[in-house]
C-alpha cells in the first residue's frame, strides 16, 4: 500500500501545481521581485508601422462591425496598413470587403485552413510589426500603441494581447463560465510574462516582429500557439500587454463551446508532438519549465491524474481515515460539476458551480481531442462555433 499512497500525493500534488500551484508560485516570486527591482515604465517609444492581419471564414454577420473597429483604433493612418483574408468564404465577404479601397484584401476560392491564409497574408507584409486578430473579435482602440511600445526593447520579439469574453449581465450559463476561465488565462499569461515569457498567445490579438516568422506547414491547428512558440525559440521574449484586448462574444450553447474546446485539444497534442524536438531544457531551462508546467502537464497529465487520483484514493480507503475524507471532496466536487451541466441545460446560470463544471468540461474536451488526433479525424479546417452578438 505503500507505493499506491506515494501515487495518490504524487499525483494529487501535480495536479494541483499544474493549475494552481505553478501561478501561485509565478506570483509570489515576482512580487518578491518587484520590491527589490520596482517596475520603471518609459513612455518614450517610437511609433512603428504596423501591419494588422485579420482571418476572416464566412465572416458576413460581423464583418461591417470589424471593419468599423479597425477604423476606429487610435494609430496613424500612414502608419498602418490592414489586410483581411477571406480565403474559402462563400457568404459574400470577399465583395463586402472590396468595397473598401483602405483594405487590403485576399481572397481564394480554394480553403487550405487559417495557416495557409496567414502564410498568404505575411508575403504582403512589410511593416516591421504584424498583429493578427480574428474577425468575430472587437479591439479596444488603444490596442495597437499599448503593444507597439514593448517592441522598443530589443529583447521582445512578440506581445500578446489580452482575450476577453463578453460579460452584459445577459451573457449565456456557459458564457459565464467561458468569461472566468480567461480572467484566468489571463492571470497566468501576466505573471509568466513578469517571470519570462508567455508560452503561447491567442490568436484574437496578438503581434510578433515580421523578420521573426517563418512559414509553417499548412496543417497546423493551434498556429497562434506555434507562431509564438517559435519566437521564444529564437531567443526572443512574448511580453503580455493587458492594455490591448480582444473581446470576443461567448458561444451561444455549450455543444458550440464542446466543439471549439475539442478542436483546440486535438491541435494541442499535435503542438505537442511538433515541438517535441525543439525544447531543450539545456539550451531553453525557463521556457521548458514553463512549457512543461502549463502546457504539458495540463494537456496530457491532468486527464490522467483525475483517474489516478480517485483509483488509488478509493484503493486506501481502509487505510486512514484522511482518505475517506478526499474521497468524499471529489464526490462533491463532481457532484458539482454535475449540477453545473444540469443547470446549464436549463439554461440558467450556474455562479460557484462554474469552477467544477469548466474544470472537468475542459478536461473531457481534452480526452477527446485526444482521440481526434490520433485517428486523424480533426481537420485543419476550423468549423465555425455560433457565437452571442456583441452589440
Amino acid at each position: 500500500m505503500a507505493s499506491l499512497e506515494i501515487l495518490f500525493w504524487f499525483s494529487l500534488t501535480l495536479l494541483f501545481y499544474c493549475y494552481v500551484g505553478y501561478g501561485l508560485i509565478l506570483f509570489i516570486r515576482n512580487k518578491i521581485k518587484r520590491i527589490f527591482y520596482p517596475f520603471k515604465t518609459d513612455d518614450r517609444f517610437e511609433l512603428l508601422p504596423v501591419t494588422l492581419v485579420v482571418a476572416a471564414y464566412n465572416e458576413e454577420s460581423v464583418l461591417l462591425q470589424k471593419i468599423k473597429n479597425c477604423f476606429e483604433i487610435d494609430y496613424p493612418g500612414h502608419l498602418l496598413k490592414i489586410i483581411f483574408i477571406t480565403d474559402g468564404s462563400t457568404d459574400g465577404s470577399a465583395a463586402m470587403i472590396g468595397r473598401y479601397d483602405s483594405i487590403t484584401l485576399l481572397h481564394s476560392t480554394e480553403r487550405n485552413g487559417k495557416s495557409a491564409a496567414l502564410k498568404r497574408a505575411m508575403q504582403l507584409v512589410q511593416t516591421p510589426i504584424v498583429v493578427f486578430s480574428d474577425a468575430n473579435s472587437m479591439l479596444n482602440r488603444g490596442c495597437l500603441r499599448a503593444m507597439v511600445r514593448h517592441y522598443a526593447n530589443e529583447r521582445v520579439g512578440g506581445v500578446a494581447g489580452e482575450k476577453k469574453i463578453l460579460q452584459d449581465g445577459r451573457s449565456s450559463a456557459v458564457g459565464q463560465a467561458e468569461g472566468l476561465y480567461w480572467q484566468y488565462e489571463s492571470f497566468i499569461k501576466k505573471q509568466e510574462a513578469d517571470f519570462n515569457t508567455v508560452v503561447g498567445a491567442a490568436g484574437e490579438l496578438f503581434s510578433i516582429r515580421t523578420k521573426l516568422f517563418r512559414p509553417f506547414a499548412d496543417g497546423l491547428i493551434l498556429d497562434d500557439f506555434i507562431f509564438s512558440v517559435e519566437v521564444c525559440l529564437k531567443g526572443y521574449k512574448i511580453e503580455y500587454e493587458p492594455g490591448a484586448f480582444a473581446i470576443e462574444a461567448p458561444s451561444i450553447s455549450l455543444a458550440d463551446e464542446e466543439k471549439r474546446k475539442i478542436r483546440i485539444a486535438a491541435g494541442a497534442y499535435q503542438s505537442v508532438s511538433y515541438l517535441k524536438h525543439r525544447m531543450n531544457i539545456f539550451k531553453y531551462p525557463l521556457l521548458t519549465i514553463q512549457y512543461f508546467s502549463r502546457r504539458i502537464l495540463r494537456w496530457i497529465a491532468g486527464p490522467l491524474l483525475l483517474v489516478l487520483i480517485l483509483i488509488t484514493n478509493i484503493g486506501l480507503l481502509n487505510q486512514h481515515y484522511i482518505f475517506q475524507y478526499f474521497l468524499f471532496g471529489q464526490a462533491i466536487f463532481y457532484l458539482f460539476a454535475l449540477a453545473g451541466r444540469i443547470f446549464i441545460a436549463a439554461g440558467r446560470r450556474m455562479g460557484i458551480l462554474n469552477i467544477p463544471f469548466y474544470f472537468m468540461f475542459m478536461n473531457v474536451c481534452l480526452v477527446k481531442g485526444f482521440f481526434n488526433y490520433i485517428s486523424g479525424r480533426q481537420t485543419v479546417l476550423w468549423e465555425k462555433s455560433m457565437r452571442e452578438a456583441i452589440e
